[in-house]
């Protein structure tokens, strides 16, 4: 039940960047970059045409060095490899608990689908912090050992939210499945605080828009065809996105095969396996893309049959599921509060 820092989150090219209008009330900016494994692109409008690049860089690195599980010396590796039950907090993070927090929101909300201290199943499968390892043999009994330390009701934490309890030794937290659009809220933040209000983030097919594209309309997102062997570019869809967030979780590009069991990043905290379905991928839309981030990594563990219903008692979601047919032909549902995008 991860999505990992390497931005196994789908691909969603914006639609709309690439086009250059004739008449541009508000000189637009694209920043570019590296973080997480994976890419940022961030087009914004501003009439004095600020570079906030080093802004943008120093939130990242504020960012990483509490929620990267890929830095050693990150608030949460820290956590994960102390020996103490009890671990306190440092006054000055910011990001920590409010991942956190969350993600025990959406743990509640999906009945344990989501949950974030399933980082020792993520270590065996191979999608850990230490680099891919693939098995060669999958040992069920090590599997049932491991499930062990994992459910969030093996770890407690003050009110303050100064310091974290854990039940057992062994009980370790993954925010991969929710920190990239965490990420992509606060860089929106970032924005927000030097007056922008025209702007579309994109951490690695994470996505927040707010205000109007260069056309002065609301901001077009491509979601990528989840096909095996798809280019990166080729889109399933495009989706208004009207001062709101998306992400995109599926299993067709990041997977390994073992004993004919088909290996991918998607980890069920439940049965302590890869989690195989009919659905294909899954987009979240929601108010902010953090939120987006975790219940589009839900739907993929619960697969559609349990993941439509959920999403349709979330009054602030909406989701478009790409699911395979019994004859293996690519089919499409959604929420009801998508028809008006689709259905014209």
């Amino acid at each position: 039940m991860i999505f990992r820092w390497l931005g196994f989150g789908l691909l969603l090219w914006c639609w709309s960047c690439t086009s250059k209008p004739k008449d541009q009330p508000l000189p637009y900016l694209t920043l570019e970059g590296k973080t997480m494994g994976t890419y940022y692109r961030i087009t914004y409008a501003d009439s004095l045409k600020r570079n906030f690049q080093d802004d943008i860089e120093a939130a990242l690195l504020e960012l990483n060095a509490e929620l990267s599980t890929y830095i050693d010396t990150s608030l949460i590796s820290r956590f994960n490899n102390s020996p103490d039950l009890a671990f306190a907090l440092p006054t000055e993070s910011r990001h920590f608990m409010p991942n956190l927090n969350k993600s025990r929101e959406v743990n509640e909300i999906s009945g344990g689908a989501f949950d974030p201290t399933v980082m020792p199943l993520v270590q065996y499968w191979g999608f850990g912090p230490k680099g891919e390892k693939k098995l060669s043999k999958v040992d069920t009994f090590k599997v049932d050992s491991l499930k062990q330390f994992v459910g969030l009701k093996y770890l407690s934490w003050t009110k303050k939210g100064d310091r974290l309890i854990r039940a057992k030794r062994g009980v370790q937290l993954d925010f991969n499945a929710i920190a990239q659009g965490y990420a992509v809220d606060e860089l929106g933040r970032v924005l927000a605080s030097k007056g922008i209000r025209n702007y579309l983030v994109d951490i690695g097919g994470e996505v927040l828009g707010r205000g109007r594209n260069p056309r002065n309309e609301a901001w077009t997102i491509g979601i990528s065809t989840p096909r095996e062997g798809a280019a990166t570019n080729e889109v399933q869809t495009t989706v208004s996105l009207d001062n709101r967030a998306l992400a995109t979780s599926g299993n067709y590009r990041k997977y390994y095969d073992v004993q004919g069991l088909k290996v991918s990043h998607t980890i069920n905290p439940a049965t302590g396996f890869p989690e195989r379905s009919v659905l294909l991928s899954t987009t979240v839309f929601a108010p902010d893309a953090m939120t987006a981030d975790a219940f589009a990594t839900t739907c993929m563990v619960l697969g559609l049959e349990k993941a439509l219903p959920l999403i349709e008692k979330q009054a602030q979601l909406d989701a478009y599921f790409i699911y395979g047919d019994a004859k293996g032909q690519m089919k499409v549902k959604y929420t009801k509060g998508l028809a008006a995008l689709f259905e014209h």
